[in-house]
């Protein structure tokens, strides 16, 4: 299996829109999910319309030995991973002290650790082959402080930060990186943080992207060799504007839109 990507979080959203871009290309993929009916269903779609092979790897990433199994087990069948996209990841939503703390750990986990390790193990292996694509999942939120979901915020600053750096070490090695920061997405996880998914005075201005189109946009982006990717024109804006302002307000105006999503 030659030429193959690596895409976690492929069996929802972005993950499979990410599949089917890749796929678009050539690629022969090798999906990650705990979700294994939705991996099956995913596969031969990709299979049957792109013509592709793929690998298919039923794996909770909140375990700590998840990342190191996952990489044993290509190694074992000989899948050489050329791109590594680590998309997979989940927020929470609601009052710091009124979460569930496994469950922010285990965010944690997922969004942080096993991105980690995946680019640690995987990234050894583009060394040796001479060079590689790394595609980490971050998010508009990287930039800004995020009341009412203060751990999924401070992941996915880490997640910028931790890509940003690894770009400029891995370049002489041929290695690029970028980290990938779309705004409300039109998936469940919103739903699945237990947010408010209904319209309010202030998120009926918020549009959610299409994870089609996300993903296309980060498919070009990673091909391009582009360190930072931010998804849509108004995205691109807040960030700068972020940048212009006093941290205090830029934490209080994020308040104010996230309480918007109190159920």
């Amino acid at each position: 299996m030659k030429n193959a990507v690596l895409i976690t979080g492929a069996s929802g959203g972005i993950g499979s829109a990410l599949c089917r871009q890749f796929a678009g290309g050539g690629f022969n993929i090798v999906l990650v999910s705990r979700n294994k009916q939705k991996l099956a269903s995913l596969a031969d779609e990709l299979e049957r319309n792109f013509k592709i092979k793929t690998y298919q790897i039923a794996k909770d990433l909140s375990q700590p030995a998840a990342a190191h199994e996952i990489f044993e087990e290509l190694k074992n069948k000989k899948i050489k991973i050329n791109i590594l996209c680590n998309n997979a990841g989940f927020g929470d939503f609601g009052e710091f002290l009124d979460s569930d703390l496994q469950k922010n750990l285990e965010m944690i986990s997922v969004n942080i650790s096993s991105l980690v390790s995946l680019c640690h193990l995987f990234g050894n292996e583009m060394k040796k082959q001479g060079g590689g694509k790394i595609l980490n999942t971050a998010s508009i939120g990287s930039f800004f402080p995020g009341p009412f979901m203060s751990s999924y915020y401070a992941t996915k600053a880490f997640v910028l930060s931790f890509s940003e750096a690894i770009a400029k070490e891995l370049k002489p090695h041929n290695i690029s990186v970028c980290a990938l920061c779309p705004g409300t997405t039109d998936t469940n996880f919103f739903s699945v943080a237990g947010a408010n998914t209904e319209n309010s005075d202030i998120l009926k201005k918020f549009k959610p992207a299409d994870p089609e189109k996300v993903a296309k946009f980060a498919y070009k982006s990673l091909m391009k060799n582009k360190t930072v990717a931010v998804h849509g024109l108004s995205n691109r804006a807040f960030v700068f504007f972020q940048r212009l302002v006093p941290r205090k307000a830029v934490t209080n105006i994020v308040y104010k839109v996230q309480k918007q999503r109190k159920k």
